[in-house]
């Protein structure tokens, strides 16, 4: 359901956003936020089941929405979500890298593999899907991505590890890197360094897996939100000023 304290109108009609991670947390409610704002949005997951259900809720509200199965670690998979987009809407104005992992392992105990892992869902994952959104986005004109951040990519992260806290530094840099670089094609690139997210996450023994229960911390005015509704109420109305850059295009 979206936050009763945000009146929804129409002013991403004809706007097609990519939401990944979006099967709950903070990934839903962006979703369906901009959905509500008239938007058709792809609901990236890496679990089928979460998609769908998050389809049929925008869906159910009058929403466009598409569920697409998607490890974003995989180009492969990447390259299928644009294609998925374009084909069932015909463009792609905005990418929201919301997806990622977090493992709390202490740094000397990290193997490889558990290193590759979150850093591939944290920060190589956005790369891969900005990268596949990249010509569609050129195209609209207005093209827009999201990268969210955490406390751990200025400091280091209270919950995660040395990979989790490398990696969301990365996105920092990502971010700047491909504004100045895609500046040129019309694509403007946010992070919210004033909005620093940390995520808690529910652990499944075997699987990667997506945001779970979410408190955010903002920077500047030392808030704290340990509550998950008001935290996603408090993340979509930053992301809307991102989303309202677009409708404006």
């Amino acid at each position: 359901m979206l936050p009763e304290d945000l009146v929804t109108d129409r002013r991403f009609q004809g706007r097609v956003a990519i939401v990944t991670g979006a099967g709950q947390g903070i990934g839903r409610a962006v979703a369906e936020r901009f959905a509500a704002d008239g938007g058709a949005v792809v609901v990236a997951d890496l679990r089928d089941a979460t998609a769908q259900e998050v389809v049929a809720s925008i869906e159910a509200a009058g929403g466009r929405a598409l569920a697409v199965t998607a490890d974003v670690t995989k180009t492969a998979d990447t390259e299928r979500l644009a294609a998925a987009a374009l084909d069932a809407f015909g463009s792609i104005d905005v990418l929201v890298n919301n997806a990622g992992i977090l493992r709390s392992t202490r740094a000397a105990e990290v193997t490889a593999e558990e290193w590759h892992l979150v850093v591939d869902a944290n920060l190589t994952g956005s790369f891969l899907c900005a990268r596949a959104a990249y010509p569609a986005l050129k195209a609209s004109g207005h093209g827009r991505i999201v990268n969210m951040a955490s406390m751990a990519g200025r400091a280091t992260s209270t919950l995660g590890g040395v990979h989790y806290t490398t990696a969301k530094a990365g996105v920092l840099g990502l971010t700047r890197h491909l504004a100045r670089e895609w500046a040129r094609d019309g694509i403007t690139v946010y992070v919210r360094p004033e909005l620093v997210v940390e995520v808690a996450f529910n652990e499944v023994q075997g699987s990667t897996q997506y945001p779970g229960g979410v408190a955010l911390r903002f920077a500047r005015v030392k808030r704290y939100r340990t509550d998950k509704s008001a935290a996603e109420s408090d993340t979509i109305a930053a992301v809307r000023g991102i989303f309202e850059r677009t409708a404006r295009s």
